[in-house]
């Protein structure tokens, strides 16, 4: 994975689940991530203490997130050049080094 800091975050909504904006700084520096966009929060019946992020489809140059912690769900979405493996390991990585 090439290192590369042109990568941005879109503020597109006021509102984030608790803690996903730094993960998703963190996730900028991998390199190889051009646009990281959070979607809209809604909310679902089951309770998901830690922030986990799951790889939910590909889209059109990268690839739709779903984003959970406690109540919360939230799509993210990637533009990236990564595959999916790759992106699945480095998002692996910042939740671990964010926990930590």
């Amino acid at each position: 994975m090439g290192k590369s800091s042109d990568g941005r975050l879109v503020w597109n909504h006021s509102t984030h689940i608790p803690k996903l904006i730094p993960v998703l700084e963190k996730l900028l520096r991998v390199g190889d991530i051009r646009t990281i966009t959070p979607g809209e929060i809604k909310t679902t019946r089951s309770h998901i203490p830690k922030l986990q992020i799951k790889v939910s489809v590909p889209i059109r140059g990268g690839f739709k997130l779903i984003a959970r912690k406690a109540k919360a769900v939230q799509e993210v979405f990637i533009l990236t050049t990564l595959d999916q493996a790759s992106l699945e390991t480095a998002i692996a990585q910042v939740l671990e080094t964010s926990r930590t």
